[in-house]
């Protein structure tokens, strides 16, 4: 459906307990390079379609990433939050979508994408939580952003 943080969402299609894996990111297993790539082709493609945030691989090890790209990914279309309802947990070389707090029926599903602090200022947050520090970022970061402003 559509989503007040960013184009498109994912929403809960009914109740959904806490701790329970929901949805695997699928797509293509690729390597390191390659999804490089790719991240930076759909990033171009994105900048040209102006919707900006449309770059679909995650990271699944040291070795390789997930193009998930594909529109049978519906798990693509999750937002990013800094207060999220969700996690990713990667289990058996697969990556899932697990709620780490009980998530009601049509609420959105979002989970904290985690960048680093590497050019942070071109992934502005419209998450709109109360918790909200302005740039898509791992909590890690988070201080050192809240430290600048």
């Amino acid at each position: 459906k559509n989503s007040v943080i960013h184009g498109s969402g994912v929403f809960a299609a009914k109740d959904i307990v806490k701790c329970t894996k929901f949805i695997e990111y699928i797509g293509e297993k690729i390597s390191k390079e390659e999804g490089s790539k790719r991240e930076k082709i759909q990033k171009e493609l994105s900048e040209q379609n102006n919707s900006k945030g449309a770059v679909y691989i995650l990271e699944l090890d040291d070795e390789y990433d997930i193009d998930g790209n594909f529109e049978y990914n519906h798990a693509r279309l999750i937002n990013h939050s800094c207060s999220p309802n969700c996690e990713i947990e990667i289990l058996d070389d697969k990556i899932w979508i697990t709620a780490i707090r009980d998530i009601k029926n049509d609420e959105e599903i979002t989970f904290n994408y985690s960048f680093d602090l590497e050019e942070y200022k071109d992934h502005p947050c419209k998450c709109g939580s109360a918790n909200c520090v302005g740039y898509i970022l791992d909590e890690d970061y988070w201080s050192e952003i809240k430290k600048s402003a």
